[in-house]
């Protein structure tokens, strides 16, 4: 099993920045992907930004120009990076880890954090 525990939310004013964290650790494993995706109660699940194996980064629209993602393969932890914040970026934030299991077997598997409240008010 592998266990995903996000970090660093809380309340910032508007045109503030945060920097969210997202650690992986437990059984051996290697990491495909890393996502971070975010949630408003009554809404969807949104997919907000990732980085792939090779370390390409992407990023919702909404998002684009703002957040930056960046990993430190060594801790296993991807980092999210938030500028200029607005109210809509309020919400809870969940890290999507992508891995491959090698103990017993080797399979893909997905792992999901529990979340991280981020609350953008003045």
């Amino acid at each position: 099993q592998v266990r995903v525990m996000e970090s660093g939310g809380g309340l910032v004013q508007p045109g503030g920045s945060l920097r969210l964290s997202c650690a992986a650790s437990g059984s051996t494993f290697s990491i495909n992907a890393m996502e971070w995706h975010r949630q408003v109660l009554g809404e969807q699940r949104e997919w907000v930004a990732g980085t792939s194996a090779d370390g390409t980064t992407a990023f919702a629209d909404s998002v684009k120009g703002r957040f930056t993602v960046s990993r430190d393969n060594a801790k296993n932890t991807v980092y999210l990076q938030m500028n200029s914040l607005k109210p809509e970026d309020t919400a809870v934030y969940y890290c999507k880890v992508v891995v491959i299991m090698k103990d017993p077997i080797q399979y893909e598997a997905d792992f999901w954090g529990s979340g991280t409240q981020v609350t953008v008010s003045s």
